[in-house]
């Protein structure tokens, strides 16, 4: 008899989750996408890693600079 109840309540969430679609705030996704693309600049410590590599690539390829 609890597994029943168990189960009822699960497929209550599962199609709650599914059919759940909360409204979106575009100006607010707008600001989020806008602010995240400042913060994707490379670092300088990136791109020494990127030269690593390029070295470790050249090394790797038989390039003997």
């Amino acid at each position: 008899m609890g597994r029943g109840r168990q189960k009822a309540k699960q497929t209550k969430v599962a199609r709650q989750l599914k059919y759940y679609s909360p409204e979106t705030d575009y100006a607010r996704l707008e600001r989020e996408l806008s602010g995240a693309a400042a913060r994707t600049q490379p670092r300088d410590e990136d791109l020494d890693r990127d030269d690593e590599f390029d070295e470790y690539g050249n090394w790797a390829a038989g390039d003997s600079r």
